[in-house]
Parts: structure tokens; sequence; C-alpha cells
């Protein structure tokens, strides 16, 4: 009796507490989902911030580099596809995905650390990895017009800010932990990214959640290139993703090479790494600022305007100052990334209004898309090329302002 008595006490007692915590939450609920976010996409590049101990230890290459970050990148798209022409999203809360995506990435970002060496079980679970950040990123997105539908745009800026910082994050993890075993970082992003789907699952759907749009036809999606404005955006967004997973993938060779230089040791590079990548989200919230004034297609020719210019004189620039070449790396990391929520800001603005869900979701899908190449292409060729690797990113940039080039002007902003 007493015993059932103070069970039941006990149980009231957390019930109150978890109902206070979700009330709380719900309070502050776009910091909540930035936060989540933040932490659920630290999964996306947590080998490449233990790169050069987990390639020292087991005798991996560029090339290894190039492949897993492939695999990510395949199993997004991927995942993002299937909830596009399934209407997953529709059938399930945006939050209870959410959770699930974040809860099975942690999972098969820790395994990887017991097949970290043997192939082709780590690309598998890399790929898996991937299809659960399908549940996080764009799922991220649909939760801030459900909570926050009328800072949605400047939400955008946010979430894409949070995407590249939590990009950054396993550089800084490794950073923190130099001198200890390179599976901490690893089990670390699994931890956070834990931490993003219960803060998630106790914040659940918000009251304005976007009407069902049901599964999306693909035909739907490319019947939007027809529209010129948003074929013009799309060509933009398809040149700026051809050079940004990229470069930061990139980022730790292209930074440990000037380190090299500077007689540093492997300490330094994360810490490098983690600023050159995470400057990108100071780069979206300042974008979605000047949007407001300058207009969210002025943002994003500059800011391609800018990394391209970068891509083209790096190679030319590398026999000079190491010291040089690192400020100029955190140039081209704020502006890479700066245009993204432009570019999602432009296409909304100029896709046809009855499928703006399917258009951003077959412009998503080939922009990653075009993340493959040049992925394998730079990270195969970097032990022939070195910074002269840079110079395959060139097309994209250029390809992106002749495309918007040919689009009129919009008053889109962000």
């Amino acid at each position: 009796m007493t015993l059932g008595l103070c069970r039941y006490s006990l149980e009231i007692v957390f019930h109150n507490k978890i109902t206070t915590m979700v009330e709380f939450l719900r309070r502050f609920p776009l910091p909540v989902i930035v936060v989540a976010q933040l932490f659920g996409t630290s999964l996306w590049f947590s080998i490449n911030g233990v790169w050069l101990s987990l390639a020292a230890e087991l005798g991996l290459t560029e090339t290894d580099l190039g492949r897993l970050t492939l695999a990510v990148q395949a199993g997004f798209i991927t995942g993002t596809l299937t909830i596009a022409v399934t209407g997953l999203a529709d059938r399930f809360g945006a939050s209870r995905i959410f959770a699930l995506a974040s809860l099975l990435g942690a999972l098969a970002n820790a395994v990887f650390v017991l097949v970290a060496n043997q192939s082709p079980l780590d690309f598998a679970f890399r790929f898996v990895t991937g299809l659960c950040l399908a549940g996080i990123y764009p799922l991220g997105m649909k939760m801030v017009i459900a909570w926050t539908p009328k800072y949605s745009g400047a939400a955008l800026a946010w979430l894409v800010g949070m995407l590249t910082l939590g990009t950054a994050l396993p550089h800084l993890m490794r950073g923190a932990t130099l001198g200890l075993p390179w599976e901490w970082p690893l089990l670390g992003a699994s931890l956070l990214a834990l931490a993003g789907g219960v803060l998630v699952f106790l914040l659940g759907d918000g009251p304005h959640l976007p009407a069902s749009s049901g599964p999306i036809p693909l035909r739907q999606g490319l019947a939007a290139l027809r529209v010129p404005r948003f074929r013009a955006v799309a060509g933009g967004y398809f040149g700026h993703m051809w050079e940004l997973y990229a470069f930061w993938t990139l980022v730790p060779l292209l930074a440990g090479r000037e380190l090299d230089r500077l007689g540093q040791g492997e300490g330094l590079v994360s810490w490098f790494a983690f600023a050159i990548i995470g400057v990108g989200g100071a780069g979206c919230v300042l974008g979605g600022r000047l949007s407001r004034s300058l207009g969210s297609e002025w943002v994003a020719r500059r800011a391609l305007t800018v990394s391209g210019a970068l891509c083209l004189l790096y190679p030319f620039l590398a026999p000079f100052s190491p010291v040089l070449l690192l400020v100029l790396l955190l140039i081209w990391g704020l502006s890479v990334v700066a245009d993204s929520p432009q570019f999602s800001a432009l296409a909304a603005g100029s896709a046809p209004k009855e499928s703006v869900g399917s258009s951003l979701a077959v412009m998503n899908a080939v922009g990653f898309g075009l993340t493959l190449p040049a992925i394998w292409l730079t990270s195969g060729l970097w032990s022939e090329l070195g910074a002269w690797v840079a110079l395959l990113l060139v097309p994209g940039p250029v390809f992106g302002l002749w495309s918007l080039g040919r689009g009129k002007a919009s008053p889109t902003t962000v």
C-alpha cells in the first residue's frame, strides 16, 4: 500500500515536471528548433571532423574521405525524395519524424565507430546517416512554419545557419578532444543528435501546421522548370551546390596545408576547420538581414561572386603567405553558404503557387545530386593537384551567375 502510494506520487511529480518543461519549450519554439537542428546536423560531417586521426590510424586516403562523404549525400537525397513522393511528412507529425530520425541517425553514426575500416559496411552506415538527416533538416523547416509562420522567412536564414554550424561542430569537438581517441567526438555527435530529438519530441507540432498536400508527383515539381524565372533561380542554386559541399569536404585538407606550411601540427587544423565552416552561419544570418533592404537576389549574386572569385584565385595565390591563405579561407567560408537561404526564398517566390513544395523538393534533390560528382572529383584529385582542385569548383559559381542573369530581378526577400 505504502509502496504503491509512493510510486503514484513519483509518477505525478514526474508528469508535472515534464508538463512544466513542455510549457517552457513552447514559449520559445524557434530557439528550440534551431538548437535541435544544430545538434542533429552535427551527424552530417562527423567523420570529417576526425579525419586526420582516422586516416592516420586506419590508413585511409582522401579518396576514402570523398567516398564516405558521398555516402551521406546519397542517403540524404534518397531520403528527401522518399519523403516527398510518399507524403510521409503529411501522414505523421513532423516532430515525431524529426525525433525518430535523430534517434536512428545517432545509432548509425555510433555504429560507424565499429565498422570504420570495414568496407562496404562503413559506406552503408554513412548512407543510413544521410537517410536520417533527411528527416531532420527538411522537417525542421516545416516545424518553423508550423510554429512561427509570420517569421518563417527570417527563420530560414537561421536554420541554414545552424545547418552550417552543425556541419562545423565535429571539427570543434575534435579540437576540444585532441589527444583522445577519435571515437569520442563521433559518439559526442550521436549524443547531441539524441538531445535534439528529445527537445523536438517534447516541443511537438506547432499550431499552424501547413495543410497536407499528400504525396508529391515529381512531374509536378519538374513542371516548375518551364517557368523562366524559376529555371533561372534553380540554375543559380545548382551552381551554388556544386561548390558548397565539395568546399566543406576540402576544408580540413586546405587548412591543414596552410598550417603545415606554418610549422603547426594537427592540433590547430580542427579549430581552423570549425572557424572556416562555422563562419558561414554568420554569413547566412547577415545575408538574411541584408536581403530585407537589398533583396534576396542582390545577396545571392554577391555571395556567389565572392566565393566564385576565391575558387578561381586561390590556387594562383597558394604559393604566397599561409596567413593570407587562411584569411581567404575564412572569407570563402563566410560567402559560400550565405546565398543558400536566399535561393530558397527566390525559388519559393517564383514557383507556381500550387506546387511550391514539389518544386522545391525537386530543386533540392537535383542540387544535392550535383554535390556527388563535385565531391568525388575534388577529393579524388587532391593528392595529385593539391590546392589546384579549387579550379574544379569554378564552373559552379560561373554557371549560377549566368543562370541568374537570365532571369528578371525579383523583390523577394527573406
